[in-house]
């Protein structure tokens, strides 16, 4: 099976922490789109003949788009490759943007999953990062997607926001749960260099939440979300029973997908990427010009490895013993081995049915631990 992945690049404001290439969109909307479906018809043999089973279009903010581009965008799409066993169709939407009219007509094109930018259900802190949106129009746009007919929706939440505090993170997580929908992704804000959320940081206008108070709103997330049901497969990702993101879950499965638009990423199913140049006017002339605006690098045995380590210890399926022996080899499950016992003793890692997996109280200090079990 395969995926689809569309970058819609435009945004009405930059949020403080994003670091997701965007711009405003300045008319150049539906030329933009044309560009993506030209560029989806001179790649789809990168498909390698697999059916299309997830479809994921995602920014930016792609409810800028009308419905009559999001209609081109989908039936140019369909018609350059095949849409027929597609499961997963997901869109995403800023609250904001959420109107009846807007959300049927998604559905109307087969949209069957909205995920939506939250981030906070305290208008103070939605304040702060820039978002357009309050709270109450967060609550109203699940309820008008819901009578749209999609039911399966995902709400984007952060914590360790300045100025946060357990008990107003508790706040959002509740009122998160009390709309019942089947998938939460929750983040640890993160200060990424170049953004305006760094730069504040750097000037001293903000204070950086402290890392003992993001640990114990992440022990809160996950005991709040797990006496309500929700399943902790990712280490962002929270899910009721069966409602997985069969998209994200496809990245981490190494399935092939094929990335359209600027800045976005492909990958083969074996070793090969490629990687949409950054910027959308010089994508829309490429494309335009019947030229693609990608680079492709194949990756080593020790990168592929090194990548299945980042990627499968952020999930609970963790890092299989017998997938690195089959996939790299004896010396890779050996230095797999080695690099990972002081964690076990530590009680960072567990090992068990063959795979090793983070504990709760390593989640924080992931990425310290997945760099030590590389090459």
């Amino acid at each position: 099976m395969a995926g689809i992945y569309v970058h819609i690049p435009f945004c009405r404001s930059k949020c403080i922490y994003c670091d997701f290439y965007s711009i405003a969109a300045r008319g150049m909307e539906a030329d933009y789109v044309d560009a993506l479906v030209a560029e989806c018809r001179m790649r789809r043999s990168e498909l390698a003949n697999e059916p299309v089973s997830t479809l994921y279009i995602g920014g930016g903010t792609p409810s800028l788009l009308s419905p009559s581009l999001m209609q081109r965008l989908v039936t140019g799409i369909a018609q350059a490759v095949c849409l027929d066993d597609v499961e997963e169709f997901t869109v995403e939407v800023n609250p904001d943007d959420v109107s009846a009219p807007y959300i049927s007509a998604l559905h109307a094109l087969g949209v069957n999953r909205v995920s939506m930018g939250v981030q906070s259900f305290i208008d103070d802190e939605l304040r702060a990062i820039n978002r357009r949106h309050t709270a109450s129009q967060a609550i109203e746009a699940v309820a008008a997607i819901r009578q749209a007919g999609i039911s399966n929706i995902s709400l984007d939440l952060i914590y360790g926001l300045p100025g946060q505090s357990l008990a107003s993170w508790q706040v959002s997580l509740s009122r998160a749960i009390a709309l019942r929908v089947p998938h939460l992704s929750c983040y640890n804000l993160s200060y990424e260099e170049g953004t305006r959320l760094y730069r504040m940081r750097q000037a001293g206008t903000i204070t950086e939440c402290p890392d003992d108070d993001c640990i114990a709103m992440y022990d809160l997330l996950c005991h709040t979300l797990s006496r309500n049901g929700y399943e902790h497969y990712e280490v962002s990702n929270f899910a009721l029973p069966a409602m997985h993101s069969r998209h994200n879950s496809s990245y981490w499965s190494g399935d092939i997908y094929l990335g359209l638009g600027a800045a976005a990423h492909s990958f083969n199913g074996i070793a090969t990427r490629s990687f949409n140049i950054a910027d959308a006017r010089r994508y829309i002339a490429a494309i335009s010009s019947g030229c693609l605006a990608c680079e492709r690098e194949t990756a080593t045995l020790h990168e592929q490895y090194d990548e299945y380590v980042m990627i499968h210890l952020r999930t609970s399926r963790g890092i299989s013993e017998a997938e690195v022996l089959r996939l790299f080899g004896q010396p890779f499950l050996d230095h797999l081995n080695r690099e990972a016992r002081p964690f076990i003793a530590r009680n960072l890692l567990t090992h068990a049915a063959g795979a090793y997996r983070l504990t709760h109280a390593a989640v924080m200090l992931s990425d310290s631990i997945i760099r030590s079990l590389m090459l």
